[in-house]
């Protein structure tokens, strides 16, 4: 009998359909299904999603974590708990510094791992995971995640897979931050704006242009853009509509 193989007719997911059942979908739970269906398609049916564990200072407080969510074998779980290789995980470390996709085996080839970090690797391996690649994300929300693919055949090439892969991890990301809701709609957290990014901000909540603003408070309009630059970050937003939406949302215009 032939072995199992993870090769397939080369096709990209279909990502249109991907987000038409995204939105139509009300869970995390259902949307991490949905995710591995996908991904299934590529030859890569183990799948994890979770926090960055660096990016914490980078969320606003009032919006949750996304939940750790993993279908990798249960007892590679068990022994990755046990063993607390979430402190020495070549993967997670690297996911939390690099700012793009990575192949897990260029880990061993670019740098210089420690033997318990190899060991690690090597682990996974044995338990299945042959071949992964992770996928740093970050959203217009502070939101800050990772998704984790592996596939359990040999001849698995998440190379090949690579742009796939990361444009289904970032629709997913993008969708999980869409029905994951703040914590309290109503609060009012406290983020520090100066009281001249408070005034532009407010002028650009009225509709009025850089240059407009400008000859309000008596700045350029380069002093301006310099200050909503400042706001948006601040607020975590995406662009200044976000960010008047944001402002308005927690009292601060």
């Amino acid at each position: 009998m032939p072995l199992a193989s993870s090769r397939r007719e080369s096709r990209g997911p279909d990502l249109f359909s991907f987000i038409e059942c995204a939105i139509q979908t009300r869970s995390i739970a259902a949307l991490f299904d949905l995710l591995v269906n996908f991904a299934s398609n590529e030859g890569f049916d183990k799948v994890a999603y979770g926090a960055l564990s660096c990016s914490n200072e980078r969320r606003l407080p009032e919006y949750l974590p996304p939940p750790p969510t993993i279908n990798f074998p249960s007892d590679w779980c068990q022994r990755y708990a046990e063993q607390e290789y979430q402190a020495i995980d070549p993967v997670v470390r690297r996911t939390a510094m690099l700012p793009r996709p990575f192949l897990w085996d260029e880990l061993t080839s670019r740098y210089e791992l420690q033997p318990r970090e190899l060991r690690v690797l090597r682990e996974a391996k044995e338990a299945g995971l042959k071949h992964g690649m992770s996928v740093p994300l970050f959203g217009s929300q502070g939101r800050s995640a990772f998704v984790s693919f592996a596939s359990p055949f040999d001849d698995a090439d998440p190379q090949d897979r690579m742009a796939h892969l990361t444009t289904l991890a970032s629709a997913f990301h993008n969708a999980v931050a869409q029905i994951t809701p703040p914590l309290d709609e109503s609060c009012e957290t406290d983020i520090p704006l100066t009281p001249r990014e408070t005034e532009c901000l407010y002028w650009v909540a009225e509709g009025k242009s850089a240059w407009v603003i400008g000859q309000l408070v008596n700045v350029t309009d380069n002093t301006v853009n310099f200050h909503m630059k400042n706001v948006i970050r601040k607020l975590g937003a995406a662009n200044r509509t976000n960010a008047v939406a944001k402002a308005t949302r927690r009292g601060i215009i």
